[in-house]
């Protein structure tokens, strides 16, 4: 049996709501990837260039603290990570999140948010934490077939 696990960063709300969807169709546990200081809308202002999130994706090692740990990665075959699209990339965050389990030997399925733009560089920028799994590029802004994909896939 393919046991799965949705985990996802929401900002704003939009991939938490994708987030359960894929996991109710998937028949899948659901897991939100917190940090430990919770962003602002002012955090998130990407204009500003002196923004958390401006700051933290200008700088690819940021690795923002987790607010738990508790993520029973071990017992899952198949891991959907969701998250926004930030600057082409996934937010560092997700790096945060892969480098604190052991995903070697994983099916780490990525979706996404975004306002306009693809995954861009994500699967490349998340590959190095977690060097042992297998990183598939899911789908950004999946409508609900989309959503019926995805959850088959395992």
């Amino acid at each position: 049996m393919n046991k799965k696990l949705v985990a996802y960063f929401s900002a704003s709300g939009n991939t938490a709501k994708l987030a359960k969807k894929l996991a109710d169709t998937a028949g899948a546990d659901l897991y939100e990837i917190k940090p430990a200081v919770p962003y602002t809308s002012a955090d998130l202002n990407w204009q500003d260039k002196q923004s958390r999130s401006s700051i933290e994706m200008s700088n690819h090692s940021s690795r923002p603290e987790l607010a738990d740990k508790n993520a029973d990665i071990s017992a899952y075959d198949t891991v959907y990570i969701g998250f926004p699209v930030w600057w082409y990339i996934a937010p560092t965050i997700i790096n945060s999140f892969l480098e604190s389990y052991d995903f070697s030997g994983k099916k780490i399925i990525l979706f996404a948010t975004s306002g306009g733009s693809g995954f861009g560089k994500a699967v490349q920028n998340l590959k190095p934490s977690a060097p042992d799994a297998e990183i598939i590029e899911g789908k950004v802004n999946p409508s609900a077939k989309d959503i019926e994909t995805l959850s088959a896939m395992n």
